[in-house]
């Protein structure tokens, strides 16, 4: 797929020389598989607590603090393991990669198998370039890309997509999923039977998990599981999507075009690193929380590289791609989500 980007013999080298120099980081040792395997309890444990608590608790302020925070941990359990299963870098084995990704994006309500396509397939290979993209497939009155047209109410974006993230994970589990794997089946290009079984098996369970269950077995009426379901959505929706926009959507991120001969307008090296934003990609305890996600740049580059790694590679490869002229896109984390909505701004009013 990186046929699709113009070459750059400079660039082809340089990466080269980049993986040799961190070739020492590409498989993890038994001691880190160790530190792995008490992480994984650790922030399962935790999600596990927030969802007896929802089952068990009297208190109804507890119980939507419960629903709450299993929603945010949810996406931090996936961010630390999910992320790294969708890209074979935890097991040798990929069947074992896929279940332990499918198991934890069902915690979430997503279906893994189209997520896995879209991430991989398509962000990966070409991040912020329109129409390869599929995170980039949004509607019209969203404008990120400069060379979009600009509507009048643009000018409005950076407010009322506040409202628009809220919804964003009931949108995904609701809408975007049905459509994305009902496309897969029509154009035939997965097995239907299988893919619609297990598209339908994973929504159950989510279901199942996070209102049927709390329905039937936690102390609250109706009406309070659904206002505690509602407000779990809508806090974890702002923290994933201002988290994923901040990590490739910032004032000074590029947005690659497609030359007239079909091909990117960069190459596959640059395309990841200058449409990728880092936060706080040095920080071990970012890395622990954020799992990898807080560091972009070597994670685009290296996709094969577990996130552990990151904050050492991270002190290797900034030094040699400074050196070469490369602008480095980071930030704290809430210092990543103003510079989002600064580039909202300025997609609300140039063209």
């Amino acid at each position: 797929m990186r046929a699709l980007h113009s070459h750059q013999e400079d660039d082809q080298q340089l990466y080269l020389e980049l993986l040799k120099k961190i070739d020492g980081y590409t498989h993890l040792s038994r001691t880190e598989r160790g530190f792995l395997v008490l992480k994984f309890i650790f922030f399962f444990g935790i999600l596990a607590l927030f969802w007896f608590g929802i089952l068990n608790t009297t208190s109804i302020l507890i119980f939507y603090g419960c629903y709450i925070s299993f929603g945010i941990w949810g996406i931090l359990l996936a961010l630390n393991f999910a992320h790294d299963f969708s890209h074979d870098t935890v097991f040798k084995n990929r069947l074992l990669n896929l279940l332990g990704f499918i198991f934890l994006y069902s915690i979430l309500g997503a279906h893994a198998e189209s997520w896995k396509s879209r991430h991989t397939e398509a962000h990966h290979v070409a991040p912020n370039v329109g129409g390869l993209d599929t995170d980039l497939n949004m509607v019209d009155w969203i404008r990120l890309i400069p060379t979009t047209p600009l509507k009048e109410y643009h000018k409005y974006q950076r407010f009322y997509l506040i409202a628009v993230y809220a919804l964003y994970s009931l949108f995904w589990i609701l809408i975007k999923d049905p459509i994305f794997v009902g496309n897969q089946i029509r154009k035939k290009d997965v097995p239907s039977v299988a893919y619609l079984f297990s598209f339908l098996l994973q929504k159950l369970f989510y279901f199942s998990l996070v209102l049927i269950l709390p329905i039937v077995y936690s102390n609250q009426p109706l009406s309070i599981i659904l206002i505690g379901f509602g407000f779990m959505h809508v806090i974890q929706s702002l923290f994933l999507s201002l988290t994923f926009m901040s990590t490739h959507h910032v004032v000074g991120a590029s947005y690659p075009e497609i030359n007239s001969d079909g091909r990117i307008s960069t190459s596959w090296m640059r395309n990841q690193i200058n449409c990728s934003n880092d936060f706080h990609p040095f920080n071990p305890l970012a890395n622990f929380i954020f799992g990898g996600f807080n560091n972009h740049i070597a994670h685009h580059l290296f996709p094969h590289i577990h996130h552990f790694h990151y904050p050492k590679i991270n002190r290797i490869i900034y030094p040699i791609l400074q050196k070469n002229g490369f602008t480095l896109l980071n930030s704290s984390y809430f210092g990543s989500v103003c510079s989002h909505f600064q580039l909202l701004k300025m997609r609300g009013s140039i063209q």
